[in-house]
């Protein structure tokens, strides 16, 4: 089995989100749901996760935006 580049793309950002959270990455690893594609033999990301997971990211950047900082 392989990891499809979009599932590879979505460990990017959950490293990056780490870092800029200041959380820790293996939570977010944790999380992460994944689907296999028997036939072609590669892991993708789960499409009810990928969708839950753009939205709370959306979420959070909304927050930024009104109040500044993640925390306030």
């Amino acid at each position: 089995m392989h990891l499809h580049d979009k599932t590879i793309a979505h460990i990017a950002k959950l490293v990056q989100l780490a870092i800029i959270t200041g959380t820790d990455v293996i939570d977010h690893l944790r999380m992460m749901k994944l689907d296999v594609d028997g036939v072609e033999g590669l892991i993708y990301i789960d499409k009810d996760y990928e969708s839950e997971h753009s939205g709370s990211i959306n979420e959070m950047i909304e927050k930024i935006n009104k109040k500044g900082t993640i925390n306030e």
